[in-house]
């Protein structure tokens, strides 16, 4: 990763192979890697996990962007994951405190964004601390309601929400993980009770958001980490099993939206295994990569 930013660009659509490959190439042709595509046809949304130096990341995430812009149409968008935009949520990722490169670049991509007719509305570190829920509420319908009252201002583009792209929500933050626990019911009003109990703003666990959602044939409590250190994945798993067995239910399944750092999987694994002080350095490729050099 040395020299290089990450971005975790969440795009509106999950289910048309043809539209996701198109922004798969726009990120290519910039320079850029993508490590992860995570589609999902329930929530109708895309994960991108991309990496590049700063230039490269701009020039693939406009370039992306653009693509999305023309070919997603909000107004005839359905999918159970809340969103405001056909790029919907743009992450810089902020690894160490000090690395101004991720709030340079994100400022460079909102004059592109801005160029497209979008509005680029800041987040995370652009944006008071702010998550992206704080815009979602309501939809797009709301949002452009908000923004002509002068409630929201972007940091870039046009004062009101495109006609079909929406808007994107444009942060710089640090790493989350992305989890979702499927649950052996279809029954989506214990997901949501469940969500309620085990997130941090209902009194549930520290940096943990959640929402209760149909996906995957069944009821899903689909969760960030927004705060990687705070609780271990395997305790928010083992909080969410105990919380909905009180309402008759267990865990089916579980899945990764994306990419994890080393360190939260080493983590989630001592944890389960009762291993005190365990974490990346235990990992034989991570300690293996460090000795030489690679990070």
């Amino acid at each position: 990763m040395q020299g290089l930013l990450e971005s975790v660009p969440n795009f509106s659509e999950g289910r048309d192979g043809a539209v996701l490959d198109a922004i798969t190439d726009a990120f290519g042709a910039a320079g850029a890697r993508v490590l992860d595509v995570h589609a999902d046809g329930d929530h109708n949304r895309s994960v991108f996990t991309v990496v590049a130096d700063p230039e490269s990341l701009v020039e693939g995430l406009a370039a992306a962007i653009a693509v999305a812009t023309g070919r997603i149409d909000l107004s005839t968008h359905e999918g159970v994951h809340p969103r405001v935009g056909a790029a919907d949520v743009v992450p810089f990722v902020r690894f160490q405190e000090e690395d101004r490169r991720p709030e340079q670049a994100a400022r460079a991509l909102a004059r592109r964004i801005a160029m497209l007719g979008v509005p680029a509305i800041g987040y995370g570190d652009l944006g008071g601390g702010l998550r992206p829920a704080a815009f979602r509420a309501g939809g797009p319908e709301r949002l452009a309601e908000r923004m002509a009252a002068g409630e929201v201002e972007a940091l870039a583009g046009p004062d009101q929400p495109h006609p079909t792209a929406g808007a994107v929500l444009l942060g710089v933050r640090p790493p989350l993980v992305a989890f979702n626990v499927d649950l052996d019911t279809d029954d989506v009003a214990i997901a949501r009770v469940v969500a309620a109990q085990v997130r941090e703003r209902d009194g549930g666990l520290a940096g943990v958001q959640a929402l209760g959602l149909p996906a995957r044939g069944g009821a899903q409590v689909s969760t960030n980490l927004i705060d990687i250190d705070a609780t271990p994945l395997a305790d928010v798993v083992a909080e969410i099993e105990r919380r909905a067995a009180e309402h008759g239910a267990g865990v089916r399944g579980c899945e990764l939206v994306g990419l994890m750092p080393a360190r939260v999987a080493a983590r989630a694994a001592g944890s389960a295994l009762r291993l005190e002080g365990f974490g990346a350095k235990s990992l034989l490729e991570v300690a293996a990569a460090g000795e030489f050099g690679d990070g």
